[in-house]
């Protein structure tokens, strides 16, 4: 039985999500990894190894940790790293969990050092250091705890400590989902929303996606939404085409604030190099933000350079938004603006 869900997930969130590393789709290299793994721990009737996953946000960090809690037939108690502010958070999340579980620690990064150290000889030994009085006449007492699993995900593994990092006995880069696996993503997902859609509907949504399956179904909502009061109810690709170019999505999946990034750099910095913090500052937004959600799609587009300097819009980023490459040989030229898309 798989109890918790995570901070942010709705309950359609969760009825979407796969129950069974079969009925994942994409990321195989991962699937067939993760995949020996469970049948290894399953054969010797272990609990599994600690598991860290990294890579973008909505790829399917939470999802693959919620699969394998069901596929191993454990409990599976869910937690974040800015929620366990003191040793005694963790302490009482680890001192009630039973042998097997599963504790699953987002943004796993952003853990506090004091509470790290509770969980090294957690992680390692299946042990919980408590220090009992003050001063001279404090002791240590080393209580057992029954072996469990953590899964930790992450969108900034240069910022876990190394020591948390080698606690891990397997560490797994999540990918961009190519275009295909996108379709199927989109299709599976209208099928369990009773959603009629049509392959090239749900090519368009899922072409818009970039690559991200959390992305994709919120636009497969608001097509959905779209297509029952302007349309027939029926996913087509132009009824896709009209309710996402309505939500300003351009057909590679930027938004208005993908662009505004671009734009920034080029009207207000010469398409750089200009640091990240500057960028956030000009368009109020956080860096962070702009690191983690914006700039790696950008980045796999080839629209958006990162130099030691900081971020350069590159000869494709212009030419997305309709504008002359300064180093072509029509920039001595007025740039045209051209359309968006």
């Amino acid at each position: 039985m798989v109890s918790g869900e995570s901070a942010g997930e709705d309950g359609a969130n969760l009825s979407l999500r796969p129950t069974k590393l079969a009925e994942v789709i994409g990321q195989d290299r991962i699937k067939e990894n993760l995949q020996i793994l469970l049948d290894a721990s399953k054969a010797r009737q272990e609990a599994l190894d600690h598991v860290l996953f990294y890579g973008p946000p909505g790829l399917g960090k939470t999802t693959l940790a919620h699969v394998m809690a069901n596929e191993m037939g454990v409990n599976i108690k869910v937690t974040a790293g800015p929620v366990i502010e003191r040793q005694g958070d963790l302490a009482a999340i680890l001192s009630n969990l039973r042998e097997g579980d599963i504790l699953f620690i987002d943004e796993i990064h952003r853990l506090s050092r004091a509470v790290e150290e509770v969980l090294y000889p957690a992680m390692e030994d299946f042990a919980l250091d408590i220090v009992i009085g003050k001063g001279p006449a404090a002791r240590n007492i080393r209580l057992s705890l029954p072996r469990f699993t953590v899964i930790g995900a992450t969108t900034r593994l240069a910022l876990m400590t190394a020591p948390l990092r080698a606690r891990f006995g397997a560490v797994y880069r999540l990918e961009f989902y190519d275009l295909v696996a996108m379709q199927q993503i989109v299709t599976r997902a209208a099928e369990l929303l009773d959603v009629p859609i049509q392959p090239d509907g749900a090519a368009e949504v899922a072409r818009r996606a970039r690559g991200t399956p959390r992305v994709a179904l919120r636009l497969l909502r608001r097509v959905r939404d779209y297509a029952q009061v302007r349309a027939d109810g029926i996913i087509t690709a132009d009824v896709a085409d009209q309710a996402l170019s309505l939500l300003n999505i351009d057909r590679l999946g930027l938004d208005e604030v993908d662009r505004l990034v671009l734009r920034t750099i080029i009207d207000n910095f010469g398409g750089g190099p200009v640091g990240l913090e500057t960028i956030g500052a000009s368009i109020s937004e956080e860096s962070d933000t702009i690191m983690d959600v914006y700039e790696p799609y950008l980045l796999q587009l080839g629209f958006l350079d990162r130099t030691p300097r900081g971020r350069i819009v590159t000869q494709r980023g212009y030419e997305h938004l309709g504008l002359v490459w300064p180093h072509s040989p029509q920039a001595p030229n007025q740039p045209e603006q051209g359309k968006l898309f």
